[in-house]
């Protein structure tokens, strides 16, 4: 294996300096046969070892072995995702690479919406912190660690990660297998423990989403298809209040500009509206790049720029939590939906930025194609 990593560094070094040597092509007229010197010694250097070295790795079966080992590779694939407990890879930031089946159940999470997405933001915030700088450090290769958090959505219950530092085949740098083990486990030929309770709260707030999903799809089904700015309206009041205590729609036309906004108060809301939305770098951002964004306490006052006074609009509603997604149609985002929640109101939980992800593409499809 060795040989072959150092065959695929010899061929990437002999890549890039033929990109140098056609880079030195502008060279003038006296200056050529110096590069031409060096083209004719890159030449020897594969004729002399690159193609030896290549026919000897062929002669030893190196082809075989790759089979075998994207086959092995096949193997440990399928024991990840079966394996009985839940299981996530994270690299050194503690984002999802990959998770397999029971820790999709287990955290309620698909899988293709967890990936790239920092497990952090499954955690309690208090635990968060300490999660980090323990994948941090195992990456590093300072030991397997193990540490008790919550998850944000059963923050009574105590979970067990164990944290150790694995290579996969492919992967550039190091990264984190955490295992994930719910609190409280029996030893073997302990008495099972009693059939869980439902949690009432979270079967109260899993209605109250169904709910509001059945309003938005009912006000979407009734709004006047292809009249954006009404069904943008419509669609902000079904939000306003019940899912977030501010509702922001900004769409494109010739550049950014505000259609909506919904907060606590008529004199907050006239303020905002006010806001030249490119001052505001979420949105440009999640305009830019069309990838919702779910921040929990934001690090970054300035995040969604300052209001007329010059005081950051966050620290000013004592935003505690938001979410920011794009409204996009035929490929293109026509609009950003920013949302709030203030004070002592419990965060978005990344099943609501699921439930919102789903609304958005629905809002953009009823409220027209073009600009």
């Amino acid at each position: 294996m060795e040989k072959t990593d150092g065959f695929g560094e010899e061929i990437a070094d002999f890549v890039r300096r033929v990109a140098e040597l056609k880079a030195a092509r502008t060279v003038s007229d006296g200056d050529l046969p110096t590069v031409l010197d060096a083209a004719i010694f890159e030449l020897d250097h594969v004729a002399g070892q690159l193609w030896p070295w290549y026919e000897r790795l062929s002669s030893t079966g190196q082809g075989r072995g790759a089979s075998a080992e994207r086959q092995e590779q096949h193997l440990l694939r399928a024991v990840f995702q079966r394996f009985p407990l839940p299981v996530a890879l994270v690299d050194r930031e503690a984002v999802v690479r990959r998770l397999n089946f029971a820790a999709t159940i287990f955290t309620g999470v698909r899988a293709g919406y967890a990936t790239g997405r920092p497990l952090t933001a499954l955690l309690a915030h208090a635990d968060r912190a300490a999660f980090r700088s323990q994948a941090a450090a195992v990456a590093r290769g300072d030991g397997d660690r193990s540490l008790t958090v919550r998850l944000q959505q059963h923050p009574s219950s105590p979970v067990h990660a164990t944290l150790t530092a694995v290579r996969p085949s492919g992967e550039p740098h190091t990264t984190v297998l955490v295992v994930l083990q719910p609190g409280g486990l029996t030893a073997p030929g302990a008495p099972a423990p009693a059939a869980r309770v439902p949690d009432l709260a979270e079967t109260t707030r899993h209605a109250a989403l169904l709910d509001l999903l059945d309003e938005m799809t009912t006000t979407l089904l009734t709004a006047p298809r292809g009249d954006r700015e009404t069904v943008l309206r419509r669609a902000a009041r079904v939000l306003h209040g019940r899912f977030a205590d501010w509702v922001v729609v900004d769409t494109v036309a010739d550049g950014m500009s505000r259609t909506a906004v919904l907060a606590p108060s008529d004199r907050e809301a006239s303020a905002l509206a006010a806001q030249d939305p490119a001052d505001c770098p979420l949105v440009m951002e999640t305009a830019r790049t069309g990838s919702a964004s779910l921040q929990v306490r934001p690090e970054d006052p300035d995040a969604f720029g300052r209001d007329a006074q010059g005081a950051p609009v966050l620290v000013q509603a004592d935003v505690t939590s938001l979410l920011c997604v794009p409204l996009t149609t035929d490929g293109a985002v026509r609009g950003v939906l920013s949302l709030f929640r203030c004070g002592p109101r419990p965060a978005f939980s990344m099943a609501e930025a699921k439930a919102l992800d789903t609304m958005s593409r629905h809002i953009s499809l009823t409220s027209g194609t073009t600009p």
